[in-house]
């Protein structure tokens, strides 16, 4: 999996690229861990991701949770494979999907 970047003030973009899953998920969690001290506003981008397993919801969970308390986290691009896990865990009502 590919993990890209971009901040911009207090927004943070982050774009997954590939398979979200056991082996991926500590990557990201990561990556979170270590970027959204101070972000208000962050974006996932998961145009080009292919797959997310439940580690990866797990982590996408933590990260809602976080923002929940210092500001909003949108998941844009969401592909009809992730769309279905996400309705059938009810991450649909979790989650703010674009």
């Amino acid at each position: 999996m590919t993990i890209s970047k971009k901040q911009n003030g207090t927004e943070l973009e982050i774009a997954l690229e590939g398979r979200l899953d056991t082996t991926t998920a500590p990557q990201l969690e990561g990556e979170l861990k270590h970027s959204i001290d101070g972000v208000t506003d962050l974006i996932m981008d998961f145009s080009k991701l292919e797959y997310i397993s439940s580690a990866g919801l797990r982590v996408l969970l933590a990260a809602q949770k976080v923002m929940n308390r210092q500001g909003s986290m949108v998941i844009r691009g969401v592909n009809e494979t992730v769309m279905e896990v996400f309705e059938i865990t009810g991450f649909v009502d979790i989650l703010t999907i674009e």
